[in-house]
């Protein structure tokens, strides 16, 4: 089945899905959509104007956006068990991660990281409004120290003693987890060293599949903000 993946580079949700394909062995096409989201061709697909999104067979009209949605539909159209656990007690570990990651964790890495990495703020936050710099730089610090107590969630509750979410090896709420972290190489506290422990086992595990998309999310990060590229 044919199968084209519209992304942004520099974006770790959009790494998320880019993970996936690779490591599912999919064939697929990749587009570069940077400056095209908005536009009356992208938005007739894709009315959300988002990315990450894929156009394949399969689908009610044929696209589909949101990085764990798509990995989901995609996983389960592909049987791959080893991604998205067909188990239900396994699975059910898998998409309550994926939903606290996507309701409670990004929320405050988008919040933390955004103003740093020059990306645009989403609609009644604090960085969109008249508030001052530095009261732009006091939200930001508060949703950062906010981030430790969720974080400790995943190594409680998610990582099994396996050392992944859900099974012996990575699953798609490893990939989507992995990848959100990512952006925080730009935060002042930096990552605890069990997280830092998890995302090189995730990264390790999964190889080059993972390698070539984190190449843009890293080399992005260290053109805006000086840093040297992680590797």
């Amino acid at each position: 089945m044919s199968l084209k993946l519209n992304m942004l580079p520099p974006s770790v949700n959009n790494m998320s899905v880019r993970v996936f394909v690779r490591a599912a062995g999919l064939p697929f096409e990749e587009e570069n959509v940077w400056g095209q989201t908005q536009s009356e061709e992208y938005i007739a697909k894709i009315p959300s104007g988002l990315t990450p999104s894929v156009e394949t067979e399969g689908l009610t009209k044929g696209a589909l956006w949101e990085s764990c949605a798509v990995m989901m539909f995609l996983a389960s159209r592909e049987g791959l068990d080893d991604l998205y656990p067909t188990d239900l007690a396994r699975r059910a570990m898998v998409d309550s991660a994926n939903f606290y990651t996507m309701s409670m964790l990004y929320p405050l890495v988008a919040r933390t990281t955004y103003p740093r990495l020059s990306f645009s703020g989403y609609p009644g936050e604090v960085s969109t409004s008249d508030a001052t710099d530095d009261e732009k730089e006091a939200a930001r610090k508060s949703a950062e120290d906010a981030l430790p107590r969720l974080l400790e969630v995943y190594r409680d509750f998610f990582i099994t003693d396996s050392g992944f979410i859900g099974g012996d090896t990575p699953t798609i709420a490893d990939i989507r987890l992995a990848c959100t972290l990512e952006f925080l190489a730009v935060a002042d506290a930096g990552l605890p060293g069990w997280a830092m422990d998890y995302m090189q086992r995730v990264e390790s595990a999964l190889g080059d599949a993972y390698s070539e998309p984190v190449a843009d999310v890293r080399g992005y990060i260290a053109q805006v903000t000086g840093q040297a590229v992680a590797t």
